[in-house]
């Protein structure tokens, strides 16, 4: 199966740079390019790709405005190419809010340690993000009618969700996550009764933005974490991008450390590091979300808290942008609620 790719980008050079490495993968082909957010929403109609690689800053029309046009007349997987900055961070952010799947920083030794390395996180990130898309597009096989595609199970819930029984509330989420922990902390009251402590794989250059655009837009608190945070009520701690958020006792409290990867740490910040540290700490006190994102990180995380009786809830796979890291929770039998998006934080709020 090929994923259709349209290329959007004003530089004619970083196109044709982008048109090659994505060609160079046989499960992508580029169909068509574009120079500008207005030819961008033109060809989007016409070419109808499985996905899309936009730049932010262009003549005649704005990558965001392109995005949001794009996500009114027919929506589809957008990658935003962005500056690791702080302006670019707040541009990126404004673009995921428009409709944008993703980002990548548009300085490949940004990406990853070596050009392959950053060749294949792009094209593997090309593919995840239209690979939805384009199994839409295939015809179905005929034995595809009579067979129901499996559900992922989970285990029924013991009790109504309670607050008062918990300490602490995890979130980690990755590709799609940004809007989507908005969509969740934006339902919760400013007296929530427990802290949070949130973990969105993201540059270290854009978490401070996040968590700003966060604050300015939550009944609830939330700030980067810094380290020696103690946890509160109704404040939600970001991990910071490039390190990892752990949390210790503190005489009854407990607070946050912020600590250097160890070597072998894929993700920094990692929802699997967070999610042990609290085992000790929480025990099964918590209540435990794995959101939209690629890949598993929290599965392990998840498990050693759910060993413990903590409360586990996952994202449904029609909500995620990508169904990577709930998926990987629901189908190792530990999610106690398969949950959409928009249910997720009523469904918090419910047990207060």
């Amino acid at each position: 199966m090929v994923v259709k790719a349209l290329v959007v980008d004003d530089s004619g050079f970083f196109r044709r740079r982008i048109v090659e490495i994505l060609n160079a993968d046989p499960g992508i082909e580029v169909i068509g390019t574009a120079a500008n957010g207005q030819e961008a929403v033109e060809q989007a109609a016409r070419l109808k790709p499985d996905v899309i690689t936009m730049d932010i800053e262009m003549p005649v029309m704005d990558g965001i405005t392109a995005v949001r046009r794009i996500m009114v007349r027919q929506p589809m997987p957008i990658l935003m190419f962005s500056s690791l900055t702080f302006e670019g961070a707040k541009a990126t952010l404004d673009a995921l809010e428009a409709g944008a799947a993703d980002f990548l920083p548009k300085r490949f030794e940004d990406i990853a340690r070596d050009q392959q390395e950053a060749r294949r996180v792009l094209c593997r990130r090309v593919r995840t993000l239209g690979m939805r898309r384009a199994r839409e597009r295939e015809p179905a096989p005929p034995s595809a009618a009579r067979t129901a595609p499996a559900r992922p199970l989970a285990r029924g819930e013991r009790s109504p969700l309670r607050l008062r029984d918990l300490r602490a509330v995890l979130i980690g989420t990755s590709t799609g996550g940004p809007v989507a922990l908005q969509k969740v902390l934006t339902a919760l009251p400013e007296n929530f009764p427990l802290p949070l402590l949130l973990v969105q794989h993201m540059p270290a250059s854009f978490t401070p933005a996040f968590a700003q655009r966060l604050d300015s837009l939550c009944a609830i608190r939330v700030r980067e974490a810094a380290d020696g945070d103690m946890l509160e009520p109704g404040l939600a701690l970001l991990a910071p991008g490039g390190m990892q958020m752990v949390v210790e006792p503190c005489g009854a409290q407990a607070r946050v450390r912020i600590v250097e990867s160890e070597p072998g740490q894929h993700y920094k910040p990692s929802v699997d590091v967070t999610f042990r540290s609290a085992v000790p700490v929480f025990g099964g006190q918590v209540l435990a979300v794995i959101m939209t994102g690629m890949g598993a990180d929290g599965r392990e995380g998840v498990r050693e808290l759910r060993e413990k009786g903590a409360r586990v809830w996952a994202q449904d796979e029609q909500t995620s942008v990508v169904y990577g890291m709930p998926a990987a929770v629901a189908e190792a039998g530990l999610a106690d609620r398969i949950l959409p998006l928009e249910q997720i934080g009523p469904q918090i709020t419910g047990g207060m």
